[in-house]
């Protein structure tokens, strides 16, 4: 099968999901066709019992998408992009402590509590995993996905303040969450040195790099934008900065997500303002609105797809995999109550209840999916990925469409 038929099946499976749930079903898109995914591949699963090759046919077919390379060298850059550029800079500084905290000691935090109840857990379920592993879990299950938090913070009513402290939140933790994941993975498999010394240097040259590199590149663009005026030319600028810049930054080995998130902000708030006139702007947030969305329903169609790949695999345990959903849950509530105390008053007392809504909104989606199935071969490794995909479905499945209930029962909802 070639590329170009890869990419139409993809898209037909995508647009057939997308049709049921919107025709039948009736849930918010990225969650629908989650979940119709979800059933699909159930359904070809049980098929694959009564008909000799189907689920393998089906497993191959879902196994040359690739979902790791779809996500990282894909999609990422452009979402990540154009959930930035609509992210106002002003209520961001405002906000510049919670965020600051959350989305570095939080995930730091998160890390080691999901990585220490794993190893414990999984001894208890009798299916050990070597503690090294447990925190490379930890790592990659510990950011949220700004994917799937942008996707469900415009509809769910959240408070503003908060709002901006969840959305700011995932958008800025791509960057510490990436960047333990390596250094664990590295330790992990005999490539990076544990010490302190050199994760702090990994550290600075990944995040204080990003944000030379995404400012860098980003006035260059604003620069180039403010001497044109023709809408088709500065979409295709903006483009260029949200895919090329991405991949710039891998190649200056500064953290590419976290990158591409501070050019979009450059472009979004300042470009905007004073770089655009009004028809082009409206042009160019046009055409990123339904890019976003689109791109949205490809990844969570992706991710529901996907688990097609597990139809024909030997993973560890189901109920390992269920029991690390309620621990994944406790460590992001421990992960962000313990820095609220530093930022109280940032959180509760302009929005109460802020340390349940944070918990419970705090979705994973296809990043850690695809991180953990980027994974090398270890002893535990099935247990492990299919709890990421278990944690990864019970956030779009239930915490997600059940996030607009919790915040009316809290009454802090907006209108």
């Amino acid at each position: 099968m070639s590329l170009f038929e890869l990419v139409g099946v993809l898209f037909t499976v995508v647009a057939v999901l997308g049709y049921l749930n919107h025709r039948y079903i009736g849930l918010p898109d990225t969650i629908g066709i989650t979940a119709t995914g979800l059933v699909a591949s159930l359904l070809l699963a049980w098929l694959g019992r009564h008909v000799p090759g189907a689920t393998a046919w089906a497993s191959a077919l879902v196994g040359r998408l690739d979902l790791p390379e779809v996500v990282f060298h894909g999609l990422l850059s452009v979402l990540l992009f154009a959930g930035s550029l609509h992210v106002d800079i002003g209520d961001l500084a405002r906000q510049r402590l919670p965020v600051l905290v959350l989305a570095t000691v939080g995930v730091v935090l998160s890390t080691v509590f999901v990585g220490g109840a794993t190893w414990w857990v999984l001894q208890a379920l009798g299916t050990p995993v070597a503690l090294v592993w447990c925190l490379v879990f930890g790592a990659l299950i510990s950011p949220t996905d700004p994917i799937a938090v942008l996707g469900i913070l415009k509809t769910a009513g959240v408070p503003r303040a908060l709002e901006v402290d969840i959305a700011g939140e995932s958008l800025f933790n791509d960057g510490t969450g990436v960047v333990a994941f390596l250094t664990i993975l590295g330790i992990a498999t005999g490539t990076a040195e544990a010490s302190v010394p050199a994760v702090a240097l990994l550290l600075a040259r990944e995040v204080a790099g990003a944000i030379v590199v995404g400012l860098a590149i980003g006035y260059v663009a604003f620069f180039m934008l403010r001497a044109v005026d023709s809408y088709p030319v500065e979409i295709l600028i903006t483009l260029a900065l949200a895919t090329g810049g991405y991949s710039l930054a891998e190649r200056l080995h500064v953290s590419a997500p976290l990158a591409v998130v501070v050019m979009g902000l450059v472009i979004g708030n300042h470009g905007a303002r004073s770089a655009m006139s009004a028809r082009t702007r409206q042009h160019l947030f046009s055409f990123w609105e339904l890019l976003d969305e689109v791109l949205n329903l490809v990844l969570f169609g992706l991710l529901g797809i996907n688990l097609l790949a597990l139809a024909d695999a030997e993973l560890g345990s189901p109920l390992a995999a269920l029991a690390l959903i309620p621990v994944v849950l406790a460590a992001r509530f421990a992960s962000v109550g313990l820095p609220a105390i530093v930022v109280r008053r940032r959180l509760e007392h302009r929005t109460p209840h802020a340390v349940k809504v944070l918990t419970w909104g705090g979705l994973r989606g296809g990043i850690s999916v695809a991180l953990a199935l980027s994974l090398p071969q270890f002893e535990g490794r099935d247990t492990l990925v299919m709890a990421a995909y278990a944690v990864v479905l019970f956030s779009l499945l239930v915490q997600a469409p059940t996030l607009g209930w919790l915040l009316r029962r809290l009454r802090i909802a907006r209108s």
